[in-house]
């Protein structure tokens, strides 16, 4: 019993950190997952490239799903475990959420592998939130990353409240239909971040919160930047060089990718100025759809 998935990365609008509050926006890099299920006791889970990866998560993901659905598809007990392997466009550690990429992916491999229809049946979103589980179990994640599992889940752009696990606003429409990336050659774990000081700037989340919620995404993503800059201690100059040509651009979760929308042209001279710096500079396409079975 086999069953294959992919789900997109995402950029951030507004960081949950500072109150539980977050938005995102899917963006088109990819992480997938192949699940083979079988009679043995665990799952075991490896990732490309990356021999000496961390696959608690993926492995997890494996775990709830089938706690959750394994009896839905009439296996009761006879299914314990199998193997999860995913490979993935997505840079790990880089503020792109891999993380919940790479969830989103495995919950939905493991329902297509159970069968039955249950890859097609299950709502998306409580797909998103067995991640979600997944995700805290591991140890990853701060708030639960709701607002980023769900942009890559759904699609497009979504606002949630962490805190209670509930999607406020779930957004299809072109806000952006391009997406230039910056990424410096260093990691970032969201899990190391300095919590403390992104509560110290909850008037600002708040106010990012408002513009998200009037779909003002762009400013919202400026402020939010130079914000979670500040209490990160990350550098504000990759903002600086994306504007004005950018119609918004933020630093990516807890870095230490940048992350700016606009038009192509004006993206691309962004890029331009990206390129002078060490590391990595993409240039994509934003999704409205998100994960899916293969």
């Amino acid at each position: 019993m086999d069953g294959r998935a992919t789900a997109p990365a995402a950029g951030t609008i507004l960081n949950a950190l500072a109150t539980g509050t977050g938005a995102a926006f899917a963006i088109d890099l990819e992480t997938t997952a192949t699940v083979e299920l079988d009679g043995s006791e665990g799952v075991s889970g490896t990732v490309e490239n990356a021999p000496d990866a961390d696959t608690t998560l993926i492995e997890r993901c494996v775990e709830r799903t089938l706690e959750h659905y394994r009896d839905d598809a009439g296996f009761e007990d006879s299914i314990q475990g199998g193997t999860v392997a995913t490979k993935s466009d997505v840079p790990l550690a880089s503020g792109l959420k891999s993380s919940s990429a790479a969830a989103n992916a495995s919950v939905l491999a493991t329902l297509d592998a159970l069968g039955s229809g249950l890859a097609d049946d299950v709502d998306r979103l409580e797909a998103c939130l067995v991640g979600v589980e997944a995700a805290r179990d591991a140890g990853v994640t701060v708030t639960g990353a709701l607002d980023d599992a769900s942009a890559s889940m759904l699609g497009g752009v979504t606002i949630t409240d962490n805190t209670e696990d509930r999607l406020l606003e779930h957004d299809r429409s072109d806000f952006a239909r391009h997406a230039a990336i910056y990424t410096p050659p260093e990691q970032s774990f969201s899990a190391d971040a300095d919590v403390d000081a992104c509560k110290r700037i909850d008037s600002m989340a708040d106010l990012v919160a408002e513009l998200a919620l009037d779909g003002r995404y762009a400013e919202a993503m400026t402020v939010n930047g130079f914000a979670f800059c500040g209490a990160l201690e990350c550098a504000t100059k990759p903002m600086l060089e994306a504007l004005p040509d950018a119609a918004g651009v933020s630093l990516s979760g807890t870095g230490p990718s940048y992350v700016a929308v606009g038009n192509r042209d004006a993206l691309e001279t962004v890029c331009g100025r990206w390129r002078d710096r060490p590391g990595t500079t993409r240039l994509v396409r934003t999704r409205t759809e998100g994960a899916t079975t293969l």
